[in-house]
């Protein structure tokens, strides 16, 4: 992997995930790559017309703004820019729109950094069939949702109890299994 890495250059990450950006970052630092950060489309459309990357990884949904404008906006500001999109809500039709719209790769996460370096340098393929595409189950979508929630509210169960409408002792007693793998 380091070897692959190495020779691919500049990565501008985009994602309203602060912390997942510093972690991601890191991580592909780590494997050869200059990172190059931004939180929001404004954002990832200014440092790609500054820095010319020649990936990128945009996270689907933007808080307000929509991961498929950025690929567009990307795509004109770099003119074969290779693009892998992330997103926690996985499904076929974004899968397929973030393709047709100039998207490398599609990758649900959670995810690794050597999966994200992988799909970089081209060695996995977006799905091309949406039968070939397997989605995440319904319990680890819903795993990820109440970790991403739960780290909105700091911690707080009985917040994050209130923000997804359910009791905090079922909160709770989902909280206390253990994450759903696949």
């Amino acid at each position: 992997m380091e070897t692959l890495a190495a020779k691919a250059g500049r990565v501008l990450l985009v994602d309203d995930d602060e912390a997942f950006l510093g972690v991601l970052g890191k991580a592909l630092a780590r494997r050869g790559f200059e990172v190059i950060s931004a939180t929001s489309a404004a954002a990832a459309r200014e440092q790609a017309d500054r820095q010319a990357p020649g990936y990128a990884v945009v996270d689907l949904k933007l808080g307000r703004d929509s991961g498929l404008d950025v690929i567009r906006a990307l795509q004109q500001a770099v003119p074969g820019m290779v693009i892998v999109v992330l997103t926690g809500y996985a499904s076929i039709a974004t899968a397929v729109a973030a393709v047709k719209q100039g998207a490398a790769n599609y990758l649900a996460k959670p995810v690794g950094a050597d999966e994200v370096v992988r799909a970089l340098v081209g060695q996995t393929r977006p799905p091309e069939d949406p039968a070939d595409y397997s989605p995440l189950s319904v319990e680890r979508l819903e795993w990820g949702h109440i970790q991403k929630v739960l780290a909105e509210h700091d911690g707080n169960i009985s917040a994050t109890a209130r923000s997804l409408g359910m009791y905090r002792r079922t909160l709770q007693r989902k909280l206390a299994k253990k994450p759903v793998s696949e």
